[in-house]
């Protein structure tokens, strides 16, 4: 059962940008839509904060050492990223290269011992595992490239990579913050809280400078139904990995949550889900997403 929990909080991630391009539409704004995708996901937190009794831990924030409350600041980026991507790239390559950049972040995490992550011997499996995740992303870009989409730009690559580069450093940072707080509820509103005050900053730069136009809300109520899912999507995510990391073990937790979110990308791209651009799971697509997981298991359980 935790391990189809797992399973499934990995797919939240790639529904969660899928059905975000709705509410981009309805918005206008992709800064306008994290922001009103991340306000969603800190209203459920701070409900189940108060449901579960967590809020007194909340309280201790202002004790804590200012770099732990900065976990945050990851969400924005990623949720952003994935609007601008999707697009563009499709499910499938956009969470490929999200993926790359989560399990390089997490290689480098674990190999330096940065943010209070325990350092872990150097392992040859891993390095196999992280080529294995390179050669899989780069079959799926190469055969993105050929097919009739829009050609990829560097720059998007980069923003992928890094967007889910953030991912790993916002669990380190967070998993410091737990340690002050205690409460992983607690946890997760402060960290959502602080995502949503950040991209609302930047929703306000970016109107002030006239690079953003205003965000409408009128459209809102003609959006389907499922448009609201990214805020409740990114909740659930954050809340089961806090509480499956004790129970399974972190190594099997983002080995079965980055699973789960290369499957379910690969069913939505080829489904056409949520309105998505149907992009067919080729054999050559196929290939890449093996490879992907594979060397997301080596460079996680080796």
């Amino acid at each position: 059962m935790l391990l189809a929990s797992a399973l499934l909080a990995g797919g939240l991630l790639a529904v969660q940008a899928s059905v975000n391009l709705q509410l981009n539409k309805a918005v206008g704004t992709p800064y306008g839509a994290s922001t009103v995708q991340l306000g969603v996901a800190t209203a459920v937190l701070a409900v189940l904060a108060v449901a579960v009794g967590s809020t007194a831990a909340v309280a201790l924030v202002p004790h804590v050492e200012p770099w732990h409350l900065l976990g945050g600041l990851a969400s924005p980026l990623y949720i952003t990223s994935g609007i601008l991507l999707f697009p563009r790239l499709g499910a499938l390559a956009t969470v490929g290269l999200f993926v790359t950049g989560q399990m390089f972040a997490s290689f480098v995490l674990d190999l330096v011992g940065l943010l209070g992550v325990p350092r872990q011997p150097f392992s040859g499996g891993a390095v196999i595992g992280a080529l294995a995740v390179l050669a899989g992303i780069t079959v799926i870009i190469r055969a993105q490239a050929a097919g009739p989409v829009r050609r990829t730009g560097a720059g998007w690559i980069l923003l992928g990579v890094v967007a889910g580069a953030a991912l790993p450093v916002q669990g380190a940072v967070n998993a410091a913050l737990r340690g002050d707080l205690g409460a992983p509820i607690a946890v997760a509103l402060v960290s959502f809280t602080v995502a949503t005050l950040t991209i609302s900053a930047v929703l306000l730069v970016m109107r002030a400078s006239g690079r953003t136009p205003a965000p409408r809300l009128a459209p809102l109520g003609d959006m389907p139904w499922w448009g609201w899912l990214g805020g409740l999507c990114a909740a659930a995510y954050v809340t089961a990995t806090f509480l499956l990391l004790p129970e399974i073990g972190a190594a099997t937790t983002v080995v079965l949550t980055v699973t789960g979110q290369q499957v379910a990308s690969a069913v939505i791209d080829h489904r056409g889900s949520f309105r998505m651009p149907r992009r067919p799971l080729t054999a050559v697509r196929l290939a890449g997403l093996s490879l992907l997981v594979a060397g997301s298991l080596l460079v996680q359980l080796t």
